[in-house]
């Protein structure tokens, strides 16, 4: 039986997305995945059966050189990306889902959408609205005490505009302050001064190479689609 929540969805905007829906966007796929799992996911490369050539290269030159840059990607990244959109951003979800669950058992129960939406609504749920990163007249309008930022997070944008005074940029605030509850700040990417850091982009920019010529072989080696009755090669 097919589990649900591995299943190709579109990114949820249906039914008028939450300001949580806002707020995943632009967290990574999946919470505390181990250095070791990110560093095996990387030593694959793309993998075969996902992404076309022409992706490869793009996400490539955006900076995901393999399949460990996007487990850490979050869907608001892969999607400034041209040609990616919330389909592709979701195929790409399940299937690194399913890479990381060969390589560590239990984890597609742990990392799979429902789980990991559930537990950052409980981290959420342990916040109240005063401690927001926002500034007390703003906070004030949101709620009233003992609201926590779940409650503001299972909003729609509707439901906290104009009726209460917030414009478009107030709820970006919003928005990006809910991200710093559930990400504190700190940079994903060591800073390029860092000579670890220069060293690691240098071996980044080496393995990338060797995955291009990896995946030309790949598509030079695949064999040639049938020559349709009627038309010549």
């Amino acid at each position: 039986m097919t589990d649900q929540s591995d299943e190709v969805r579109p990114l949820r905007v249906g039914a008028g997305p939450t300001l949580f829906d806002a707020v995943s966007a632009c967290l990574p796929f999946f919470d505390d995945l181990p250095a070791s799992v990110v560093a095996r996911l990387a030593a694959g490369g793309y993998g075969r059966g996902l992404l076309t050539a022409s992706l490869r290269a793009r996400l490539r030159k955006a900076g995901f050189a393999d399949m460990g840059a996007l487990a850490l990607a979050s869907p608001a990244d892969l999607m400034a990306v041209r040609k990616v959109g919330p389909v592709r951003v979701d195929a790409i979800r399940v299937h690194l889902l399913g890479e990381i669950a060969r390589l560590v058992p239990g984890a597609r129960a742990l990392h799979d959408r429902t789980a990991t939406d559930r537990r950052r609504m409980e981290r959420l749920r342990a916040v109240p609205l005063e401690r927001l990163a926002l500034d007390a007249a703003l906070v004030g309008r949101l709620g009233p005490a003992g609201t926590t930022c779940a409650d503001l997070a299972s909003r729609r944008r509707p439901e906290i505009g104009p009726d209460r005074a917030s414009s478009a940029a107030d709820l970006d605030r919003i928005v990006a302050a809910l991200v710093r509850v559930l990400l504190p700040e700190s940079p994903r990417v060591p800073p390029a001064a860092d000579p670890e850091a220069a060293e690691e982009a240098l071996a980044a920019h080496d393995r990338a190479k060797l995955l291009r010529d990896r995946d030309r072989e790949w598509d030079e080696a695949a064999p040639a689609p049938p020559i349709r009755p009627g038309r010549t090669p």
